[in-house]
């Protein structure tokens, strides 16, 4: 298990590898993914290999963290993606996560967000962490609210479509 950077009780949390580009494909062409966090032009499996080498292989280079792979501990079947990214257009990391919807409701998402959540924010010594959903998402935003999270503002962010909702952790 040396590969996985977490574990929780259902769940392994691994680093983005250019073997998940077919899950990568399938989870961001889901239409909750559409919907609530935007289409991503992932349109081929080697559109989706471009996506995990500029976006969390990258981002992990240039900043420690990036989103990681969330799989089921008794399968190892990729569910989900959590982890930290580092936006332009927001002043500290910030939480992402998304999950295939037949996994969604079941928990998976804060047992994985707990998770990263604390071992981020121990391993780069954070003290304030954003996060941010589409309006019409009350899943995340509870989900945030559960993890503790404080609601702060609503505004456009450049790069989305309509207003998001801006939460902070500190």
């Amino acid at each position: 298990m040396d590969k996985y950077i977490l574990t929780t009780e259902r769940l392994l949390i691994r680093h983005v590898e250019i073997a998940d580009a077919s899950f990568i494909f399938e989870l961001l062409n889901e239409p909750e993914f559409h919907k609530y966090i935007g289409d991503k032009q992932i349109r081929t499996i080697d559109d989706a290999i471009h996506y995990i080498k500029t976006g969390p292989q990258q981002m992990y280079k240039d900043n420690g963290f990036a989103l990681h792979i969330v799989v089921l501990k008794d399968t190892e079947q990729a569910i989900g993606f959590c982890g930290f990214l580092k936006r332009d257009v927001l002043p500290y990391p910030d939480l992402g996560f998304a999950f295939l919807q037949k996994y969604c409701g079941k928990g998976y998402a804060y047992e994985a967000a707990q998770a990263v959540l604390n071992y981020e924010l121990a391993s780069h010594n954070l003290t304030k962490v954003m996060a941010m959903t589409a309006i019409e998402n009350p899943s995340s935003q509870a989900l945030l609210s559960k993890l503790g999270f404080k609601f702060e503002q609503q505004r456009l962010i450049a790069g989305y479509d309509g207003e998001s909702k801006l939460y902070v952790y500190s």
